[in-house]
């Protein structure tokens, strides 16, 4: 390696900067003060109290209130600044009108964090959204973190600590649970208490002031004692921080979601409860889908998920094979799977076969595998293993019945060995009492989920194969197309801000195809007349037959006021139907709203009409919608919504979910559309949609999907009243690919690369890219020499190159070599948590070392990380790696030891100046 050439860092989780506080204040203070404090029996303050000094957890306690020298014989301190020790946590119970002061003063007093129990804030209306607004100013002057208010509290049950108002404390376990309703909390901790459930962490989030769902399921992915996490959701907040948390924490802990609200009855409850908006359902079901979070319908199931995830593994796909000894329940397992969009697996030949030579001469021949009600431990056992080799088969359900001649404990002995199958989860009902309660022990014991009937274990496969199917699109990091066929955004952005700034709330429609062309997105040719002759030479120039449609700035549903004439078939039909239109508009809608009409050719192929649009929400921004479209749109309600932007596999998700798509595919002797074309044009238009925030919402509908080619027949497009800027509206909830980081730059002999920012699709690059380095560059990066083959690995680099830009950045530097594309060197920033640091990591392929390529990675990586808000950038760096200490003491980095063999390097990137030239 060359002397000059910066090679690779270390990266490393030592060191946390300024920033957000750490959370780890709410579960492992060193002493906490109850303010609002009190002896009278039945209060909060006293049961807070109580609850703190009757569960030790290895801190001090301090009551403050100002009218008792001392609480419950603790002594008590009129107020904060009183307190002799610097406080941790405070936990507050007084009235809500007092606690901006109370937080004030406990900023004064350099406590860390707050518990704010109290209620009466946004809840109540404007006035508590007033002291919101007066306790997050005062509590940022401290950079204090705050949960709640209008909540129960937290605990740690693995610690002893109860800063809670509940009447007992939770067992220590390994769930975190989560909710944002204190009543709820105390139901679940009593029912946790009958089935012997434990937690790791119990919190009662409340309305999230300051605190929210992406701050607790970071703190609790970073908790080594937490292996799920489980949340009662009725708001969910900041958007974008929830999803880009759960989508990091998903992939190694389960996290099940029961979201209230799904009705708009229920939705306007739980937005008075938390004083939030509630936002669409149907959106918050594609936003958990695209972060990997499984939903759940019931209380129960967030439990039972939570054990059946942690027991078994992940289904491949929605195939289920039932063995029962008999019909009935067999049925109802069926009717549960069929509805809840799992299926039944069909058995192949070969396991047909095997199950004629295992079974008697009656048994059903197909799935479900009717065993018959003489089945023995034997036939159970035997009749499992075939369903398991059948490879259309992704999971197993076995039910028993205790009939007479069944023997539920013995058969639950002969499946222990059937527990663990590699990719394919084993579910059991074992129905009934006390019969059958011994062999339910065993299943358990052995790792087998049970339930008390089929239909709920089917419920529960088809929340397992939709869990396995949100976390695969975790993979799907959003990527928008550039290149050759990159979209005029200029001419796109002058065209909607041209109508906002004339104050219209929408395009004409032909404004709003031009729109559409500008992206790549084929319309029907379309042509403004604004007189009779103008229209007559417009449908000469398209040819016959044409339509006309009202031409207006201030009409977007045309049909309405007589705006639309079809199958024009001469010149003589056009004068006709422009002077119709005319007068039917004027008529309808009064003057000044007729401008002309728009010619467009009569469109004869035949095709499916399709729906596709997007809308924005309150609380995740524009949202995508695809369907089945038409004039009946409303009536058929086929559609499905998914989160901006997509790639061509969450755009082919997004088809599937809908009934229509079954037609696309092509039925009764019908050709199939061109399905790559239908999602390259979804892609598109969510690329739209991301890149022009002056849109408020767009239709295209119908879109004509046909086999030979699409074509967007109509579009209407609303835009944002002019005095909306960007600022003001929902960002989006999933960010882009960072475009303004790609640059092209020279190599110091001359070879031309372009730096850009990872993609998905750099899978295979990478992989070669490891091919290209030395044992010695391997070491400098991963301080060891780890082989190629874990390096290369398909889970470890999918996760390399997947990324969510929010939380982590890396740059490439692509070489086009007239064979093909190659990655040369990759620079990479992660953010982390809660601190406004990052670590750094760089690593240049052998062949291109010592031209400089390292240098300027790192340059721009201080500068992307200026860009995000960063101030310090940092990574540690093997003390023989004296090239790459030298290029970092050169571009301004501290360096300072960190033990033996390895020295800190960090920089400080707060201001434009401290960057390098």
């Amino acid at each position: 390696m060359s002397t000059t050439e910066p090679q690779a860092t270390h990266m490393s989780h030592d060191l946390v900067y300024s920033g957000a506080q750490s959370l780890d204040v709410f579960f492992s203070p060193r002493n906490v003060a109850v303010i609002g404090a009190s002896e009278k029996a039945g209060t909060v303050g006293r049961t807070l109290l109580w609850n703190l000094v009757s569960n030790p957890f290895g801190g001090t306690v301090f009551p403050v209130n100002p009218k008792h020298a001392s609480v419950l014989g603790i002594k008590a301190y009129p107020t904060i600044a009183d307190v002799p020790d610097r406080v941790d946590l405070a936990v507050i119970a007084t009235p809500a009108q007092g606690v901006p002061d109370v937080i004030a003063a406990c900023v004064e007093a350099g406590v860390k964090g707050a518990v704010i129990i109290s209620a009466g804030f946004k809840e109540i209306g404007p006035e508590g959204a007033e002291l919101e607004r007066k306790v997050v100013e005062n509590a940022r002057r401290g950079r204090m973190r705050i949960i709640g208010p209008n909540c129960l509290g937290v605990m740690n049950p693995l610690t002893g600590l109860n800063a809670t108002f509940a009447g007992a404390m939770a067992r220590p376990g390994s769930i975190g649970f989560i909710s944002q309703s204190g009543a709820l909390c105390t139901a679940v901790l009593d029912w946790s208490f009958q089935v012997n459930v434990g937690f790791s962490a119990f919190i009662s989030i409340g309305s999230m002031l300051d605190v929210g769902w992406g701050d607790l399921i970071d703190q609790l992915g970073d908790d080594p004692r937490t292996s799920s996490i489980i949340l009662y959701m009725e708001s969910i907040g900041d958007a974008r921080a929830f999803l880009s948390a759960a989508r990091e924490v998903a992939l190694a802990k389960p996290i099940i979601l029961l979201k209230a609200g799904r009705t708009q009855a229920a939705a306007k409850a739980a937005a008075s409860h938390t004083g939030s908006l509630a936002g669409s359902d149907e959106v918050l079901d594609a936003a958990f889908r695209r972060c990997g979070v499984l939903r759940v319908e019931r209380i129960a199931e967030l439990f039972s998920m939570a054990e059946v995830l942690a027991k078994q593994p992940r289904p491949r796909g929605p195939r289920l094979s039932i063995v029962t000894n008999a019909g009935g329940p067999g049925v109802l397992a069926t009717d549960a799977l069929i509805t809840g969009g799992g299926t039944l697996a069909p058995l192949a030949v070969e396991t047909v076969q095997a199950l004629d030579h295992i079974l008697p001469a009656h048994w059903s021949h197909g799935n479900p595998i009717d065993i018959l009600g003489d089945a023995g431990p034997d036939r159970f056992a035997k009749s499992l293993e075939a369903a398991a080799r059948d490879p259309n088969t992704d999971g197993l359900l076995v039910v028993l019945t205790p009939q007479a001649m069944t023997d539920p404990t013995q058969t639950a002995e002969q499946l222990k060995p059937y527990a663990k199958i590699e990719g394919k989860p084993v579910l059991a009902s074992w129905m009934g009492g006390a019969d059958v309660a011994a062999g339910e022990a065993i299943l358990q014991k052995a790792g087998v989920p049970t339930f008390p009937f089929p239909d709920t274990a089917a419920r529960a496969f088809n929340n397992m194969w939709r869990y396995s199917r949100n976390l695969a699109s975790l993979y799907e990091t959003p990527y928008l197309p550039a290149g050759g066929d990159a979209p005029d955004r200029a001419a796109a952005s002058a065209l909607v801000e041209h109508a906002r700034g004339a104050g219209r709330a929408f395009l004409t429609e032909a404004e709003s195809k031009r729109l559409l062309t500008l992206y790549g997105l084929p319309t029907v040719a379309t042509r403004v007349a604004t007189r009779e002759d103008e229209a007559v030479d417009a449908a000469r120039a398209l040819g016959f037959p044409v339509a006309l449609k009202l031409h207006s700035e201030t009409i977007t549903h045309k049909t309405d006021v007589g705006g639309v004439r079809l199958n024009l078939a001469g010149v003589d039909d056009v004068r006709a139907a422009y002077r119709a239109i005319e007068s039917s508009v004027r008529a309808r809608a009064g003057e000044g709203h007729f401008l002309g009409v728009t010619v467009q050719p009569m469109v004869t192929m035949e095709g499916y009409e399709l729906i596709v649009g997007s809308s924005l929400d309150p609380q995740f921004g524009p949202a995508l919608l695809f369907g089945a479209g038409g004039q009946l749109v409303e009536v058929f309600q086929d559609h499905t919504l998914a989160l901006p932007p997509l790639t061509t596999t969450l755009a082919r998700r997004m088809m599937e979910r809908t009934r229509i798509f079954t037609a696309l595919k092509g039925v009764r002797g019908r050709p199939p559309v061109d399905l790559g074309a239908l999602e390259q044009f979804l892609v598109r238009f969510s690329q739209l949609v991301v890149e022009q925030p002056g849109i408020k919402e767009i239709d295209i509908n119908p879109l004509l999907a046909a086999p030979e080619r699409l074509l967007a027949l109509d579009a209407r497009v609303v835009v944002h009243e002019r005095g909306v800027t960007e600022d003001k509206l929902p960002r989006l909830a999933i960010r882009p690919y960072p475009a303004q980081y790609v640059a092209p730059w020279t190599l110091k002999d001359g070879t031309s690369v372009l730096i850009r920012p990872i993609r998905p699709e750099d899978e295979p690059l990478i992989a070669r890219f490891h091919e290209t380095l030395s044992e010695r560059s391997v070491y400098l990066r991963y301080f060891n020499t780890s082989k190629l083959s874990f390096r290369t690995a398909h889970e470890r680099l999918r996760r390399v190159c997947f990324i969510d830009y929010d939380r982590e950045l890396a740059l490439v530097a692509e070489h086009e070599t007239a064979a093909s594309p190659e990655i040369i060197g990759v620079g990479r920033l992660r953010k982390i948590h809660r601190s406004d640091a990052a670590e750094f990591a760089m690593l240049i392929s052998d062949r291109y070392q010592g031209r400089g390529l390292g240098t300027e990675l790192m340059r721009r990586l201080l500068r992307v990380g200026h860009d995000e808000g960063l101030r310090h950038v940092t990574g540690d760096v093997l003390a023989e790696n004296r090239a790459m200490l030298d290029v970092c003491a050169k571009l301004g980095a501290v360096l300072s030891a960190a033990g033996s063999t390895e020295v800190r390097v960090d920089f400080d990137i707060t201001a434009d100046s401290s960057l390098p030239a």
